[in-house]
């Protein structure tokens, strides 16, 4: 959980980032003063509990002090973010950018504002800790690409992926990311009630490509603790995205993420290729009907083909129902391959939907959400090391 601290005597300024901060995932922590300690460690101490992510400094602030702080934590704890309240952000932007402080906020900024600068700077220091904490010889850790896929659509996809990358966030906070790959017709951000400033396709252009920084400015925070690109507000800026740029934009965002979840478009286009060449994992929804069952064995055999089956293969089958007039052993027949998940149908879905709270976030009691954690576990680290007659049970259809 993320951490924003503020040293201020102004109590307006005080009660507008309390406010800002109170709709983020983290805790706030002010500090009345009008003076600053004599270095990093001095202020630390006094703090317990989550670890610092974000120091506001000012205002009311002397502003050689808060520069002179600023550029011992940068040097002594880069991984936490810096911000600097002023007034004379021309004046000052140079200074504070030797200083490594993060960002410049003027002090009547309003509340919101306010949020979205500490959500970038946030953002900013889950990055540098993961950088810190995961570079082997200089080079980043990738982490896991996790595809959500399907040939047909209606099978529940972006209900699974938002789930899946919820559950995943509270085994990695600010370590996951969600990507809505569905370009033309996504809804990741409605499904997790985000209302995203920059999307999919300003992510793959112009300053975005060559530096991560930017990257994840573009991204958004969800209360869970995720982070999301969602899809293009135009369904027209689809045919501006290429395979190529979708594969750069994921190995981009596995450096920086310990998981990325993608919510693929339904078939195999360009773009869901793409994915797969960098996928490690691919979660393969159906749904208890034929048509479904039938689309999703005709695309195992032709990414079986073209070379295209990632590593990890996760196989759900979504609105199990015994009165569907199919078995389980119909569908693994048919696919020609076990089946992993069983998520039964329930009128929870369909009300988590509309409500844009996935239920693994609410921790609705219902037998979909043990099989949505099923899932979840499927990716944790201690999976793999489980007894072999562990590693798949015969599901039930109830």
């Amino acid at each position: 959980m993320s951490r924003y601290v503020l040293i201020t005597s102004d109590q307006d300024f005080e009660k507008r980032v309390r406010q800002a901060a109170s709709g983020l995932h983290g805790t706030f922590h002010p500090i009345t003063a009008d003076y600053l300690p004599p270095g990093p460690d001095d202020l630390l101490q006094v703090l317990s509990g989550d670890p610092v992510e974000v120091i506001l400094l000012g205002p009311g602030l002397p502003m050689d002090d808060s520069i002179r702080l600023a550029s011992l934590f940068d040097l002594q704890y880069p991984e936490i973010s810096v911000v600097l309240v002023t007034e004379s952000e021309d004046e000052i932007a140079l200074p504070a950018m030797r200083a490594g402080i993060r960002d410049l906020l003027h002090p009547g900024s309003n509340a919101d504002t306010i949020r979205k600068l500490l959500e970038r700077a946030s953002l900013a220091a889950a990055g540098r800790r993961r950088g810190l904490g995961n570079s082997v010889e200089g080079q980043p850790r990738s982490g896991r690409i996790i595809a959500v896929m399907s040939p047909k659509g209606g099978v529940g996809k972006t209900t699974i992926t938002t789930n899946l990358a919820v559950g995943l966030g509270k085994e990695a906070p600010m370590g996951v990311v969600v990507v809505d790959l569905d370009l033309q017709f996504g809804d990741v951000a409605s499904g997790l009630m985000l209302d995203p400033e920059r999307t999919l396709a300003d992510a793959v252009v112009g300053a975005a490509v060559q530096d991560s920084v930017v990257l994840k400015s573009y991204l958004t925070l969800h209360p869970s603790g995720i982070y999301a690109l969602c899809a293009p507000f135009r369904p027209a800026d689809a045919d501006q995205i290429t395979g190529e740029q979708v594969g750069r934009l994921l190995s981009q965002l596995a450096n920086e993420f310990q998981y990325v979840v993608v919510d693929s478009a339904p078939g195999l286009g360009e773009h869901v290729l793409a994915t797969l060449d960098q996928a490690t994992d691919a979660v393969w929804v159906c749904g208890m009907d034929i048509p479904s069952i039938r689309g999703l064995r005709t695309g195992f055999s032709i990414l079986t083909e073209l070379d295209l089956v990632p590593p990890n293969r996760h196989v759900v089958l979504n609105f199990a129902d015994r009165r569907s007039g199919l078995t389980l052993q119909d569908v693994e027949a048919t696919i020609g391959c076990p089946v992993d998940v069983v998520l039964q149908r329930s009128r929870a879905v369909p009300f988590s939907t509309n409500k844009g709270v996935p239920l693994l976030q609410e921790g609705t009691r219902d037998p979909v959400t043990k099989g949505l954690r099923q899932l979840v576990e499927r990716f944790s680290a201690t999976w793999e090391s489980r007894p072999h007659k562990k590693l798949h049970r015969r599901a039930v259809v109830q």
